[in-house]
């Protein structure tokens, strides 16, 4: 990768919906050249994908959380299984595993704390293998998802 990959990487991260013409200008490249390198770096999967930002509470998922999670050590061998369980729970947002006392991290979204508490109580305790969990309650978003931090690359 070098430094018009790595600036394609910036302005992308900046804004998705930057047209093909906009980004060429902003990196000094030609369209043609600056469309191959992006399709390159979509095929590597360096870009994975083009997404909006959403404000959950305009949603109605007022609510977001950091769900610890551990799995039964006699259930650990049916750890893709509930994997796959957490992929398909929409309230999971995002999911880590993590070192320390838990296995996993997750990122939960809910309208209200008694729907957070119902899907944590109801569903995810639920899960086969799921042995403990721990929930954090976010108060304040102080700094929201953003894009990666790329190094800077001086020709």
């Amino acid at each position: 990768m070098d430094s018009y990959d790595v600036n394609i990487l910036r302005y992308l991260q900046e804004d998705g919906r930057m047209s093909n013409l906009q980004l060429a200008e902003k990196i000094h490249l030609s369209p043609p050249q600056t469309l191959r390198r992006v399709r390159n770096l979509e095929e590597k999967k360096i870009i994975r994908s083009y997404t909006a930002q959403v404000a959950p509470e305009e949603v109605g998922l007022a609510v977001m959380a950091y769900v610890s999670l551990s799995l039964n050590r006699e259930q650990f061998r049916n750890v893709r299984e509930v994997e796959r369980n957490i992929r398909a729970f929409a309230e999971i947002v995002e999911c880590h595993t993590i070192s320390g006392d838990f296995d996993y991290l997750l990122k939960v979204v809910a309208p209200d704390l008694k729907s957070l508490s119902q899907f944590l109580t109801d569903k995810l305790m639920q899960v086969p293998g799921v042995s403990n969990l721990r929930s954090m309650i976010c108060l304040e978003e102080i700094k929201p998802a953003s894009g990666l931090p790329l190094p800077i690359i001086v020709k």
